[in-house]
């Protein structure tokens, strides 16, 4: 699982200390052989999904990003944050609430996404030629 900025580890579990841990999804007792933990929580894999597309995350293999308190699989983080959860223009962090432009597979804060000629903000709607 990953959580950019954060280092959260399962507590760990001891042979004094195993007891019934409860799905963080549905509450249910979790009786399977290994335990999913994600979000400082335990998880059965069926429960573990991404908030955005609802795709289950508990495979073996698939990796969960976690920001804001949303649970996301790959493709939701980076369609929502883009591929380092910045803004690629001043590259400071951008917030899950934060309203973003997008363009070319970048992504930006609205108040970052201007013209590099002029410097006018461009706003949804507007045309624009994208510059490398």
């Amino acid at each position: 699982m990953v959580n950019p900025g954060s280092s959260s580890q399962p507590p760990p579990v001891t042979a004094g200390s195993l007891s019934w841990k409860r799905c963080a999804g549905c509450g249910g007792k979790i009786a399977d052989r290994f335990l999913l933990y994600a979000m400082d929580s335990y998880w059965h894999s069926r429960c573990l999904k991404c908030s955005c597309c609802q795709a289950q995350l508990g495979d073996i293999g698939t990796s969960c990003y976690t920001k804001s308190g949303m649970i996301l699989c790959r493709n939701d983080y980076i369609r929502l944050f883009g591929n380092s959860g910045a803004c690629s223009a001043c590259g400071q962090s951008i917030p899950a609430s934060e309203l973003v432009m997008r363009a070319q597979g970048n992504v930006y804060h609205l108040k970052c996404f201007t013209c590099s000629t002029c410097r006018n903000r461009l706003v949804p709607g507007d045309r624009f030629h994208y510059i490398n």
